[in-house]
Order: C-alpha cells, then sequence, then structure tokens
C-alpha cells in the first residue's frame, strides 16, 4: 500500500497543513484528510505509517457515533463520494481517510484526561506528588489508576508546543461556565469511553480533546480516542509499577529517546521494523475497539 505523506489537492482551498492532518475548505465547511505522517516530540517524523490516517478516521467516526447521545460532534461524512467537487483520482486517494466537517470557532485549549499515572504526569509526580499541580495521593506507582480521572487542559504556546495549564487558566481563556462544561463533557466521555474499551481488552491511560462553538453551541472536532491522542494499554499485560506496552505511538517516542536524537535537530527516519510494528500496532487497536478492519 502506498503511504500517503501529502496532498495537493489544486483546486480547493488549503485551510491549514498540520502535523497528521491536510484541511481543504469546501464552501462552509472542512475536508479532513489524516495523512500516514506521524510526529512525535512536536516534529513529523520523515516516514510514515502504513494505513494510520485510515485508522484515525475509521476510530474518530466510531467514536463520534458511540458518543453522540452525550455530545453533538463536528463530522457531517466520511463518504467521499457524496462530496461532489472532487475528482474521482482524489476521491481514491482519500478514500477511507476523510472526514467532511462543520466549520466551527475552536476553543484553544486542550481538554485532557488522565485516569492513570503515566507519562509527564508521572514524572511530575515523583518529583512533588502532583499533576499539573493537582495533589495525588501519596505512594502511587508508575502507571497506576487514580481514584478518579483528572482534567488537566493544555493550550498551544507561541512556539507550538502544549503546554500545560490550571483549571484557572482555562477559566480565564474560556469564562467560567464554558471551563466547568468542558471539563464535566470531558470526563464524561473519557469514563464512557474507558469502560467500553476494556471490554475489547484495551486501558485508555489518557487523552485529549478538541471542542469548538457551532451556532452557540459547545461541539466536539478534530479526532477523538485514536492512537494518536490517547495511550491504549493491553490489558492482559497491565501491571502497575512499570511502564506499559502500548497500541499507541508511544512505541515510536520509545525508540526516538534511544536513537541519539537531540529533538532539536530534524528528526532522524525510522527503521522500517519500527514503521512495521507501530502500523500492526494501529491497525490492532482499531479492530480491537471497532471490531472492524480497515
Amino acid at each position: 500500500m502506498r503511504t500517503l505523506l501529502n496532498t495537493n489537492i489544486n483546486y480547493l482551498t488549503l485551510h491549514n497543513h498540520g502535523k497528521v492532518r491536510d484541511i481543504y475548505e469546501i464552501g462552509d465547511n472542512l475536508l479532513l484528510i489524516a495523512t500516514d505522517r506521524i510526529s512525535a516530540f512536536d516534529s513529523v517524523i520523515p516516514n510514515g505509517i502504513p494505513y494510520k490516517g485510515k485508522v484515525l478516521t475509521h476510530l474518530s467516526e466510531f467514536w463520534f457515533q458511540f458518543m453522540s447521545e452525550l455530545t453533538e460532534n463536528h463530522l457531517i461524512t466520511t463518504k467521499i463520494d457524496d462530496i461532489n467537487i472532487l475528482k474521482s483520482e482524489d476521491k481514491e486517494m482519500l478514500r477511507g481517510r476523510s472526514m467532511l466537517v462543520k466549520k466551527v470557532n475552536v476553543i484553544p485549549v486542550e481538554c485532557v484526561v488522565r485516569g492513570y499515572l503515566a507519562g509527564s504526569g508521572w514524572k511530575e509526580y515523583q518529583e512533588s506528588g502532583t499533576v499539573c499541580k493537582i495533589k495525588l495521593p501519596p505512594n502511587l506507582v508508575e502507571c497506576e489508576q487514580l481514584p478518579e480521572p483528572i482534567f488537566t487542559p493544555a493550550s498551544k504556546s507561541a512556539s507550538g508546543h502544549d503546554e500545560n495549564i490550571s483549571f484557572a487558566k482555562t477559566v480565564e481563556i474560556t469564562g467560567e461556565k464554558l471551563a466547568e462544561e468542558l471539563k464535566q463533557k470531558s470526563i464524561e466521555i473519557y469514563k464512557r469511553a474507558s469502560i467500553y474499551a476494556r471490554t475489547k481488552g484495551i486501558i485508555i491511560s489518557d487523552t485529549k480533546f478538541e471542542w469548538g462553538i457551532y451556532n452557540d453551541r459547545l461541539i466536539l472536532i478534530d479526532e477523538i480516542l485514536t492512537p494518536d491522542s490517547s495511550r491504549f494499554w493491553p490489558l492482559e499485560d497491565y501491571k502497575p509499577g512499570k511502564s506499559q506496552p502500548s497500541f499507541d505511538k508511544q512505541f515510536v517516542r520509545d525508540y526516538l529517546e534511544t536513537s541519539g536524537w537531540d529533538k532539536d535537530s530534524p528528526p532522524p527516519s525510522l527503521p522500517d521494523a519500527i514503521i512495521d510494528i507501530t502500523s500492526k500496532k494501529y491497525l490492532e487497536a482499531c479492530e480491537k475497539l471497532t471490531g472492524e478492519r480497515v
């Protein structure tokens, strides 16, 4: 299969070229195309991961439908043949990896929910007993489940890096009423997804949501509960007290940590073995959660 790294649909207006997605304008809507690019440590890796864009799209569509009783979302359709403006050769390129979505006013806060003590949260906890300055019980171990999921928002700095912010800062950005709604809905969706995922053999350690305002209503946007936006662990292998095997891009991060890359210079290419294993992890997570192959 050809790995899609970039798109060039020159008869559409390019709205944004992101780390993973190319976004085009179609009338009052947006066409979100999930390429096979992969980013780590705020850099785009030279290689793509086969099937990755299709996994992100299929999982997002699944979760948007699964959560539709809890919240409205921006998805209009993933049926590429319904988008008449696209040329036939482009439809084949975009099939399975594209979403036509509503254009919204994006809320500039990433809504992170953590259910387990991992990643940067574990590092902070070891130093101060907190995660994003939220005090946690003493003597927790790495990857231990938290008593309750916690809301740890982040924002984009001028450099484009995610920076953890306090809930008080979120209130400054959005206002108190909207901040409370973001927190409540994000935790509610995480809890519901976590219960379901465990029945499929997957632990969702943490995840991040993005929200927007559409016709004065709060709606869920971007992607949702994918291996790019979440930590997925196999339930059968879960043992707190150490790092966990995963179905997400942590495998790529772990490789890069040992590659000698300084994280400031351009990132190195991934070996074929790392690419193949990462692709299989994404595909396995998708099939376990949705019951379908992409």
